[in-house]
């Protein structure tokens, strides 16, 4: 198929379970989920809904990523650049290798696309 649609994102109430992150010290272990897609013939493309629970933890993606907040408020801080907040119905673009911490004050729900920028 080569549209996939996924219906009224913000509101599915039910996502698979992806386990959880380490949070930084106060934020004990932070639950997420999500549901992924995958592009035939693009496999390397991580592609989906991503969710997780209140708390703060670093973050260290080696590939770009595009993403586009659904639910949720809080700020990711760029290691050594000034802090962004997050609402819904805003976007941030990362370039590959950010490194940084989120502070997630209530359950955050995004769109996501992690891709090979080189």
């Amino acid at each position: 198929m080569k549209v996939q649609k996924i219906e009224q994102p913000a509101l599915i109430e039910k996502m698979e379970p992806w386990g959880s992150v380490e949070g930084l010290p106060g934020s004990g272990s932070i639950a997420l989920s999500g549901i992924q897609k995958v592009i035939p013939g693009k496999e390397d493309i991580d592609t989906g809904i991503f969710e997780c629970a209140a708390g703060s933890y670093r973050r260290s993606v080696k590939q770009a990523e595009i993403m586009h907040f659904l639910n949720g408020t809080g700020s990711f801080t760029p290691d050594g650049e000034p802090t962004l907040n997050f609402k819904p119905g805003d976007s941030f673009f990362f370039e590959a290798n950010t490194e940084g911490t989120w502070v997630i004050e209530n359950t955050m729900r995004k769109l996501y696309v992690i891709f090979d920028a080189s």
